[in-house]
This record gives C-alpha cells, structure tokens and sequence, in this order.
C-alpha cells in the first residue's frame, strides 16, 4: 500500500506589537499652555496609532510647574508601568520635557534600560538604549540644565530690578482686589467684606465666630470655599489692606526643585508705601494687629508645660481631617479639625481626652508607661471613629491594631476640686442675679 503524505504547513507566528506610550509637559497653569498639552496629547495619540507594529498604551502628561521628579504624578505613573512591564517604547518631545536635572534623566533612563523600555527624544532624534544614546543624553542634559540655571538667573535679576524699583511682579486676584496691570485695583464687591472682618476683629469677635458668621449668611470664601478661622486670619496678616506693599515675601529655592519659600530673612523684603489704594486705614491694621498679638501671646502662656505627645498622629475616622488639641480649664482633649472650623454639620465627630488616649495607646504598645519617642516610632497614625468609641492604630511595621474605649459620663470624670471650682462659680452667678 502507498504511503500518502500530506504536507502541513507550519503556523506563521505573527510578530508582536510594540507597547508605546507618549510623555507630555507643560511648565505652567496658563490657558496657552493648557492648549500645548493638549495639542500634545492629541498628536501622540494619532502619531501611535498609526503605526501598524505598535500596541497605543496611553499618552501620560502633567501640568507642573517644575522638571523634578516627585512632583509629576504623571510622569511617576508612566515609569511605574513601564517597570511592570507595561510599556515597551517611550516618546517624548525633548530632553527637557522629560527630565531638567542630568542625574535624574540618567538614572530614569538607566533603570528603564535595565527592564528594556526605551525612551526617544524627538527633537534630539535621540534613542536611549541606542549605543551613543546615554553619552549624548548626558551632554545635551547638561546643556539643558545650563540654560534652565541662566534663564532662571537673569529672571531673578529682572524681579529684583523691579522690587528695587517698588513694581510688583506676579501677583494675582485677592479678596478686596483684582489685579490690574500689576496693580492692585479695589473691587467694589468683596472690598467690605474686607472691612467687616478688620472692625468685627476689633469690636471683639474671634475668627472662628467671624468664619462661622460668613458661613451662616451663606458668604463665600475669596476661593469659593467656606470660611475657616485660618481664612480670616489670612486676611487679618495682609498688610496689602493698608494700601502698603511687602515684596518678596517668598521666593524660589532654585532653578531645578523651584520650590517657594517663605521668606524669613533668607532674602532681602521690600516695603512699598502708598502703592494703591488702601481697604482700612493704618490705625485700624495696627489695632488688629495689637489685638492678634495679645491674643498669641495669652495662648503661648497657656501652652506652657502642655504635652503635644499626639500631634500629627491623630486623624478623623469619618472625615479624613487631622484631630487638633484644645484645652479648657480643667483638662486637655482632642477634636476633628473639621467640626472645630464647620461645627457638627460638617463633621459629627466627638471629642477625645488626652488622658484616655495615653492609657489606650500605652495598652496597645505594650508599654509599662507612656513614652511619647517609642510612640512616634512604633506608630504611622491613629484614626479615631468617636461616635463609636473605636480606635484604630496603623503602626509602621504594615499592621493595624483596634482598641474601643468606654462611654464616659462629663460629670463623673469630674475630680472633687473641679466640682468646688462649679459650685464657688454658680454661687457669684446667682449673687450677681440678686443684685440685678
């Protein structure tokens, strides 16, 4: 019998798509620059896509002010799934977009070698794991950060020039003002808002009841935000209001982490007199300012000897916000950041004594007594769910621990000495009464 052979043809194995993602940067908030982004992100998406070899990953951008690393989201996003292996190929527009510090461009493209993702620099027509590729990205990285370091040195010139001179530079929109050809212009609407604040501030109201005044007539925020005691102070420090001008009240760390900076006599300030127009006369600026120092300074004095073991540590369970200590005559507790600036509307947490807290955490470390420096080494932060008498403690080895504490009555925490400090204070109210 004949054999009958059949020929099978082998499978042809189809080539598999390369992974490419885009990297996209803009250097500023500005609408223009908006615009640039997403013109970027539009091209990348087409440039991608028509390719017939490549898999389109995504196009990954950031709206930053800065080339640094930490700061772009964005860009740790895209390193992060190209580590994982998610992307193969990287496009950027240039050096400069991707990274302005030398080492971190190199040591970014040297650990995405290391996971074979290349990254290519269209304007420099540059491949990073190409042969040449990491001795010309370190001249042309160099160069960048050189003219980064230049550009940025000749606009400090230019801003100091004009401080000398009096001339504000920058600036923006504040409550009471609108800026103007960098001038500060009163705006008729918000500027008696500005008023109302200095003279209620001076008749005797804190900032918290201002705040919480606003919130109740339904007063927005200058940021459309409601008002907290820190927004009313904020416009309680500004010295604009008087028609004066401080400048460079911050400034730049440097021209790699532009980081901004309070100034506290790192740089030369520049007072301006009579620059504008004033909201509030110098008179009432030095009364509130009088004012807010007296208070500081009765606070300071009350905090002497005040333990601050738990600052930093404490958080909301229901609304996220930091616990902040407060302090009455009697003993020294802890409450949401959120219900002391909104009230229980916002927040409906309840108060925590510190006491309490001491002996719970001293029992969930394992502790014979408390020690605040074995605290703040053992434990990352503390969520407290008050309303159900539950804490939750996330320690910095990764693991959490609960503990529940007792319902307690006010009036039975009372010592026998704070009982007679009630009664002696009932007995001179109802005095008063009589003689009424």
């Amino acid at each position: 019998m004949k054999k009958e052979v059949e020929k099978i043809e082998a499978s042809t194995k189809l080539p598999s798509l390369k992974k490419v993602a885009a990297y996209a940067r803009v250097s500023s908030g500005k609408e223009a620059m908006l615009q640039s982004l997403s013109a970027q992100i539009s091209d990348y998406n087409r440039m991608i896509q028509s390719h017939e070899e490549w898999a389109f990953v995504g196009v990954y951008s950031d709206e930053a002010m800065t080339g640094t690393k930490d700061s772009r989201e964005g860009f740790q996003q895209l390193i992060k799934d190209a580590i994982e292996g998610k992307i193969d190929l990287i496009i950027t527009k240039s050096i400069s977009r991707f990274a302005r510090n030398t080492l971190t461009l190199l040591e970014t493209t040297r650990e995405l070698k290391q996971h074979n993702v290349n990254v290519y620099f269209e304007e420099e027509r540059i491949y990073s794991m190409s042969n040449e590729g990491e001795m010309i990205l370190s001249m042309l990285a160099s160069v960048a950060q050189e003219q980064s370091r230049s550009t940025s040195e000749n606009m400090l010139w230019r801003i100091k020039k004009d401080m000398e001179q009096g001339i504000l530079w920058g600036g923006n929109n504040c409550l009471g003002y609108k800026m103007i050809n960098r001038r500060y212009v009163i705006d008729p609407e918000t500027a008696p808002l500005v008023q109302r604040i200095f003279h209620e501030y001076i008749a005797g109201k804190g900032a918290m009841r201002i705040a919480k005044a606003f919130n109740d007539e339904g007063i927005k925020s200058f940021k459309g935000t409601k008002w907290t005691r820190e927004s009313v102070l904020t416009v309680l420090s500004n010295i604009n209001y008087t028609g004066d001008l401080v400048l460079q009240k911050t400034f730049r760390e440097n021209h790699l982490t532009k980081t901004t900076k309070c100034n506290k006599g790192q740089k030369n300030m520049y007072l301006v007199e009579k620059d504008h127009e004033p909201i509030i006369t110098k008179a009432v600026w030095n009364e509130a300012q009088r004012i807010r120092r007296q208070k500081a300074e009765k606070v300071v004095t009350k905090n002497i000897g005040m333990v601050n073991k738990f600052t930093g540590l404490l958080y909301c369970g229901y609304c996220g916000k930091r616990y902040m200590k407060k302090q009455n005559r009697y003993r020294i507790y802890w409450n949401c950041r959120t219900f002391e600036n909104f009230g229980k509307e916002a927040c409906s947490s309840r108060q925590i004594r510190d006491d309490m807290l001491m002996n719970i955490t001293t029992d969930i470390l394992g502790l014979k007594e408390f020690d605040e420096n074995k605290v703040r080494n053992l434990i990352e932060r503390i969520e407290i769910f008050s309303n159900e008498n539950r804490l939750l403690f996330h320690l910095k080895d990764g693991t959490t621990k609960e503990a529940t504490y007792p319902e307690y009555s006010r009036r039975n925490s009372w010592t026998p000495e704070m009982r007679e400090v009630a009664r002696q204070r009932t007995l001179k109210m109802n005095e008063r009464r009589k003689k009424q």
